[in-house]
């Protein structure tokens, strides 16, 4: 079985190929699966800066490996899209901003959301990006005197000191927008005498 991934980033295909293993024997345990990068394009910024913008951008690349699956033929199980960037926070008269990794995962018939955590983005980073457009990926290599730590350990690590890396962002939201493919049974629609359902 081939899972899609929009994207040909090593570690979001190496996320992907972590997460697919720890669930896999929980959806198909006698068959193997492989992980393909396709490239296509999210529709959002280079750095997206909302939470909205980010759910927007995984699941557009899906929608975009679902038309190519569909216009060549294409066998995929199941398609992945992967989104890295901001999420602006205001409180009162303070600026949050936080970096989040989310997945989007479809069978081509239902989709899901999931979440690879937050971290707090220093004030430096936060403005060359938010105030002064910078991309992402440029602000952190200079900040880390380094180059394309997106393909590497990512901001994720280097806040972290590799404690989590961007690639176990992903693998985390990977995980979580799993779910209801492999504990399919927590997910069912809710039915009379099911315990969360509320009494009509």
């Amino acid at each position: 079985m081939i899972i899609a991934v929009g994207s040909m980033r090593r570690p979001k295909l190496n996320a992907v190929w972590e997460a697919a293993s720890a669930f896999w024997p929980l959806i198909s345990p006698d068959e193997p699966f492989e992980v393909l990068g396709v490239e296509v394009s999210s529709g959002v910024g280079h750095t997206p800066l909302t939470r909205e913008d980010l759910m927007s951008g995984a699941r557009s690349r899906v929608e975009r490996l679902i038309q190519k699956a569909q216009a060549e033929k294409q066998p995929w199980r199941f398609l992945v899209g992967l989104e890295g960037g901001f999420d602006v926070v205001r409180r009162d008269k303070d600026r949050l901003v936080f970096l989040e990794s989310w997945a989007y995962v479809s069978d081509g018939q239902r989709g899901s959301f999931g979440s690879g955590g937050s971290i707090l983005i220093p004030e430096p980073i936060a403005k060359a990006v938010v105030d002064d457009g910078v991309e992402l990926g440029h602000v952190i290599d200079r900040f880390a005197s380094k180059k394309e730590l997106r393909d590497h350990e990512g901001a994720w690590g280097i806040l972290t000191l590799n404690l989590i890396r961007r690639q176990d962002s992903f693998r985390t939201a990977v995980i979580n927008a799993f779910a209801p493919f492999y504990n399919a049974g927590a997910y069912r629609p809710a039915s009379r005498g099911d315990p969360g359902r509320r009494p009509d």
